[in-house]
């Protein structure tokens, strides 16, 4: 049975004045209509009047028409934000009560916040950190300035020439390259952030004073500008400018701080690149002095080198090779091998100081014991304590036959490949070098005739570890072995195929340095040697 008007009006009475606290409540009677609200919620709620449907707020509207179960509702009432709790009167309908959650509400707006820009900067620096390639870092920073805090962005690098690299990334997300069209200074703040001063204030900036090459094409009106350095370790890493247009609102204080804590991470990231690649330029170029140097044939004697060294990932180590022709103050071709104790980079240091004073003792190359005492000299007196070994071996040609003196110092002596396919060793040998306060050696004398060769080696030849049970050397007879195979061939082909030999003998095992000099009188008879040191031509 339905109650009566009085009766619901006693039961919504009782609601309302059981409000005591200052809570906003109104009462919707069974009808859907405004029953009671006390004062509080006549001063929230203006347009809300007993007897009539409440239209304001939407939120509460659509949830007080719902069926018999209201739940909990809330929204915003003005700048308010507000949570409505439904009570079921006795007598039919509902009162509901509204609490103000405006600082709570503010709260996890705030906190959501903070989270997305968390997750952004975090993701920025995977990113960012993902390369060490100065031009993927700019075109990163550019591209997520442009996706999370921008219409566009421009990333400009400082250089040592007047024209400054930067990356643009435009407002559909498009990349591009380039270079500062006009003076960085009729930018206002931009010449300051790329001296790695403190940012201006966006609103200091005009953003009509925009120069056309800061603009992208097809960006139209620039409605908000901010300058930002990329500050980077101890010197500036560049400066970031980001664009919006005029229908956007303009950046606000805690997004140009955000902006900063995204190019503090930046600046990082590209400040580490280009130091990077300063380093591996530097790196290269001392490389490059470290390196074997690629052989020719000099004097009408063929020279073929290979180097392996005992990493793949590692381009210079202990062992080296040197060819050095004829000079005003030695007559005859140079040709060094050598393995210096240890591996990697400190032994390639080494071999580099004992190859320029080798370079430096050249006019005393008719000499080698000579040259040997004086290169122990200058290894004992160094703060190294490494060792070295060597053979020297000077060459010459005589009619079509090749003459050298040989001399081996700790160092494996050299073979000779004779041309009825046997192979001898020569007769030399000596000291290490660097260890003994005297150096004694002893030089070979070899005759090749056209197609044989002296064969130099390291001893990461002959102590290669590896066969079908992975733990057998090499050996010497091995070496001599495959030595014979090759009697005849080229001195390329012979260090080719010495060296292919060595690698299946090692499969994927670990090895020492490997390297292998060929030395070879070439068949036929000298014609010309057009410069001195290139092929030129022979007879059959």
């Amino acid at each position: 049975m339905t109650s009566s008007p009085a009766r619901h009006r006693t039961g919504a009475a009782s609601a309302v004045s059981a409000a005591t606290a200052p809570y906003p409540v109104v009462v919707i009677g069974a009808d859907g209509h405004v029953a009671e609200l006390n004062d509080a919620a006549s001063v929230l709620l203006p347009t809300a009047r007993p007897g009539r449907r409440l239209r304001s707020p939407s939120w509460l509207a659509t949830a007080s028409g719902r069926a018999a179960r209201p739940v909990s509702v809330s929204g915003a009432v003005g700048d308010r934000f507000f949570s409505a709790h439904p009570s079921v009167l006795t007598a039919g309908g509902v009162a509901w009560w509204f609490v103000d959650e405006t600082d709570h509400q503010s709260l996890l707006v705030e906190l959501a916040a903070e989270r997305e820009r968390t997750q952004f900067l975090n993701q920025a620096s995977t990113a960012l950190l993902a390369s060490l390639n100065l031009d993927r870092c700019m075109e990163v920073t550019a591209r997520l300035a442009t996706e999370y805090l921008a219409d566009a962005a421009l990333v400009i690098a400082p250089s040592a020439t007047s024209k400054l690299p930067m990356v643009v990334c435009d407002q559909r997300g498009r990349l591009s390259y380039g270079t500062v069209a006009g003076p960085p200074d009729t930018v206002p703040g931009l010449t300051e952030a790329l001296r790695g001063f403190p940012p201006v204030p966006s609103q200091w900036i005009d953003p009509a004073a925009a120069p056309r090459w800061l603009v992208p094409e097809g960006f139209g009106e620039v409605g908000s500008l901010a300058i930002t350095p990329l500050p980077g370790h101890g010197v500036p890493a560049g400066a970031l400018i980001l664009l919006r247009r005029v229908r956007k609102v303009a950046f606000t204080e805690g997004e140009e701080v955000m902006a900063r804590l995204f190019a503090a991470r930046a600046g990082a990231a590209m400040s580490a690149a280009r130091l990077y690649a300063e380093q591996n330029t530097i790196s290269d170029t001392l490389m490059r002095e470290l390196l074997p140097p690629t052989l020719r044939q000099v004097e009408g004697v063929e020279f073929a080198g290979a180097y392996r060294p005992s990493k793949d990932t590692e381009r210079v180590g202990g062992d080296f090779y040197d060819v050095h022709p004829p000079g005003d103050d030695f007559p005859e071709t140079l040709a060094v091998l050598g393995d210096v104790a240890g591996k990697g980079l400190e032994a390639a240091v080494l071999t580099g100081k004992i190859r320029n004073t080798l370079h430096a003792l050249l006019p005393m190359a008719d000499d080698h014991t000579r040259m040997l005492r004086l290169l122990n000299n200058a290894m004992r007196t160094s703060h190294h304590t490494r060792f070295a070994t060597l053979v020297l071996a000077s060459v010459r040609r005589e009619e079509r036959d090749v003459v050298l003196r040989v001399t081996a110092a700790g160092h494996p002596a050299p073979l000779i490949m004779r041309s009825d396919g046997t192979v001898e060793e020569a007769d030399t040998n000596g000291t290490l070098i660097g260890v003994l306060p005297a150096v004694t050696a002893r030089t070979a004398h070899v005759r090749l005739a056209p197609g044989e060769t002296c064969l130099l080696f390291t001893d990461g030849v002959t102590e290669a570890k590896g066969g079908p049970l992975g733990d057998t050397m090499f050996g010497e007879q091995r070496l001599r072995r495959a030595a014979a195979e090759c009697v005849g061939m080229p001195a390329t082909a012979i260090v080719e195929r010495i060296q292919m030999i060595t690698a299946q003998w090692l499969g994927a095992g670990r090895h020492d340095d490997i390297a292998v000099m060929a030395i070879t009188a070439p068949r036929g008879s000298h014609l010309s040697a057009v410069d001195g040191t290139t092929r030129g031509r022979y007879t059959a």
